[in-house]
């Protein structure tokens, strides 16, 4: 596998490294602007996080489904994975890191056809779904996921995105 694209770009408050890997695969991920704005309105609502970087690495299903397998115990690729970072791994100065956000280009593609949805608006749903994750969301509970739900339906809405919970 080797890296295609690797970049840092600022935002007002959020930094992304994004790295995309593919094996083969004429997966695409979005333009990294689309990417920047979709994160930047995840951070626009938490001003608490202060200068923050985030990894984006983009990979086909066979490293998904490893990273699936070895992280959640499914032997399947999967849209979305976040791992977010430790505090042991914040560095003394600088932007906080927050973690790894993983997304499987030929999975997105894939259910962005089965839903009948624009595949940039799966994008950034799972990429603002992700990044909610390491900063702490989750739906383990009915009460959590409604709060997260409705928190991913508001920003996604602000980039004139349909509710991705709507079907």
């Amino acid at each position: 596998m080797t890296g295609i694209a690797t970049t840092t770009q600022p935002t007002t408050d959020i930094m992304i490294d994004i790295d995309v890997q593919h094996a083969g695969s004429d997966v695409v991920a979005p333009d990294h602007r689309l990417l920047r704005s979709w994160l930047q309105s995840v951070a626009d609502r938490h001003p608490d996080i202060g200068p923050a970087e985030i990894c984006l690495r983009v990979v086909d299903e066979n490293e998904s489904r490893q990273l699936n397998e070895a992280y959640r115990g499914k032997g399947r690729p999967t849209n979305v994975l976040s791992f977010a970072a430790s505090s042991e791994a914040q560095p003394p100065e600088g932007p906080r890191l927050l973690g790894d956000v993983v997304i499987c280009g030929p999975v997105v593609s894939r259910e962005a056809v089965e839903q009948d949805k624009p595949l940039d608006d799966h994008w950034a749903h799972l990429l603002v779904h992700g990044t909610l994750h390491l900063l702490g969301y989750d739906h383990e509970s009915d009460d959590d996921a409604t709060v997260m739900e409705r928190l991913e339906t508001e920003i996604l809405g602000e980039h004139g995105i349909a509710d991705p919970y709507v079907t």
